[in-house]
């Protein structure tokens, strides 16, 4: 899914201003079965108080089901695992009542066999004609799916190896771009089209996933800071709260691990 694809939905959820959450459902019926041939990304519609009126065959997947009727009425924090779904919840209750719009969101989901996978999240909230929040639409981009027909693919993948070798280190622009053979501003360019990430994005993701494995120890949370690359712990509590909603210590608790 492009950025001029999200831009459209934007632009369409901002002219479309439906009476009621109601009216806009119905209009969409003919649309729904179309959501569901769309791979890799979880579309969904929420309501006032963050519960599922509207979500496609990936999102019942990603949540470990094996049709939509459990998912509807529910919040995210009803179905997601323990750790990780009142977080999102909590963001949803922010785009709800602060109108808040979410763009590019990093995120770790745990999927149904409890490995993280990794999403880019958009929410946007939707308003009424009479420019009252209803609830809110949102798109989450499984990035598990790169875009291998892009001729930078190689090179990049060259650049996604290294990354994930020397992770627990820091990393310079200057490196990636050398085994990319490209300026930075083209790796930035290429990243974002064929993993749809930053490569600072790409750094902290490789950083997160291996945190989250021994955070499933009792390895200390300092030894796993270190271990995944950061000075401190401080700097890695707020980067994996900024990627997860919670910080090491609380997403530790959630598994069952402290």
């Amino acid at each position: 899914m492009t950025g001029d694809t999200l831009e459209t939905i934007a632009r369409w959820q901002e002219a479309m201003r439906p009476p009621s959450i109601a009216a806009l459902l119905a209009g969409l019926g003919p649309l729904l079965p179309v959501l569901d041939l769309i791979p890799n990304a979880a579309i969904f519609i929420k309501d006032r108080q963050a519960r599922y009126l509207v979500a496609n065959q990936t999102l019942v997947e990603r949540c470990g089901l094996k049709s939509l009727q459990p998912l509807l009425g529910k919040t995210s924090a009803e179905v997601f695992p323990a750790q990780l779904g009142p977080v999102y919840t909590a963001q949803d209750m922010k785009v709800l009542e602060g109108g808040l719009v979410l763009e590019s969101q990093l995120e770790l989901h745990l999927f149904k066999n409890r490995e993280p996978g990794w999403c880019l999240t958009y929410k946007w909230p939707l308003y009424s004609q009479a420019n009252e929040i209803i609830g809110l639409i949102g798109i989450s981009l499984d990035l598990q799916a790169a875009s291998k027909t892009h001729p930078a693919y190689k090179r990049l993948v060259a650049v996604d190896e290294f990354i994930r070798q020397h992770f627990n280190r820091p990393l310079s622009m200057a490196e990636l771009t050398a085994i990319a053979g490209v300026s930075a501003a083209q790796l930035e360019r290429y990243c974002k089209k064929v993993f749809h990430l930053t490569p600072r994005q790409m750094i902290h993701k490789a950083r997160l996933e291996h945190a989250h494995r021994l955070l499933h120890s009792d390895m200390p949370i300092t030894d796993v800071a270190l271990h995944c690359g950061y000075t401190d712990h401080s700097a890695f509590s707020r980067q994996f709260k900024a990627l997860t909603g919670l910080t090491p210590r609380q997403y530790r608790q959630a598994t069952g691990q402290d």
